[in-house]
C-alpha cells in the first residue's frame, strides 16, 4: 500500500445530501445532526465572522487611505531601455516591448493595464518610431532630437 492508493474506509463516508430530521431510524432524526442546545443549533446562527459581540477582527485592524477605482494603471519606461533593446530605425509598439520581453502582456483578462507611458531617463542615439499611448516631454524631445516621432496612439 501507498500514499496513491489510501481512501477512507468502507461506509465511513456519508454523503451530505440526506434527509435531516426524520426520526430516529433515518439515522439524523432528534436533534438533526446539529448536537445538544447551543446556538449553532438554533436557526439563525450566526453571520460568517461574528464574534459573540466581541468586536470582530475585520473592525479592529486599522484601514488606511483608500482605493482609488478611477486610477489607471500604465507601465513606465525610460528611454534608456529603448536605447539597449532597439535598432536604430525600429518602431516601437506595445506589441513589440512585450515581443523583447520589456513588458508582459498587458492584457491578460486578471490584470488590466491602461498604458504605456515613456520616460526621459536615459539618453537616445537611434533613429526610433515609437507609438506608445503617453510621453513625458524630455522624452519626447530626446526621441524628436535622436531623428525619431513620438506618436501618440
Amino acid at each position: 500500500m501507498d500514499l496513491s492508493n489510501l481512501s477512507p474506509a468502507e461506509g465511513s463516508k456519508h454523503s451530505n445530501n440526506f434527509r435531516r430530521g426524520r426520526g430516529h431510524a433515518s439515522g439524523n432524526g432528534k436533534t438533526a445532526g446539529k448536537g445538544h442546545k447551543g446556538q449553532k443549533a438554533r436557526s439563525g446562527a450566526p453571520r460568517i465572522g461574528f464574534e459573540g459581540g466581541q468586536m470582530p477582527l475585520y473592525r479592529r485592524i486599522p484601514k488606511r487611505g483608500f482605493k482609488n477605482r478611477n486610477t489607471k494603471e500604465v507601465i513606465a519606461i525610460n528611454v534608456s531601455v529603448l536605447e539597449k533593446k532597439y535598432e536604430n530605425g525600429d518602431t516601437v509598439t506595445i506589441d513589440s516591448l512585450i515581443e523583447k520581453g520589456i513588458i508582459k502582456n498587458i492584457n491578460t483578462g486578471i490584470q488590466t493595464v491602461d498604458g504605456v507611458k515613456i520616460l526621459g531617463n536615459g539618453e537616445l542615439t537611434k533613429k526610433l518610431t515609437v507609438k506608445v499611448n503617453a510621453f513625458s516631454e524630455t522624452a519626447k524631445e530626446k526621441i524628436e532630437a535622436a531623428g525619431g516621432t513620438a506618436e501618440v496612439i
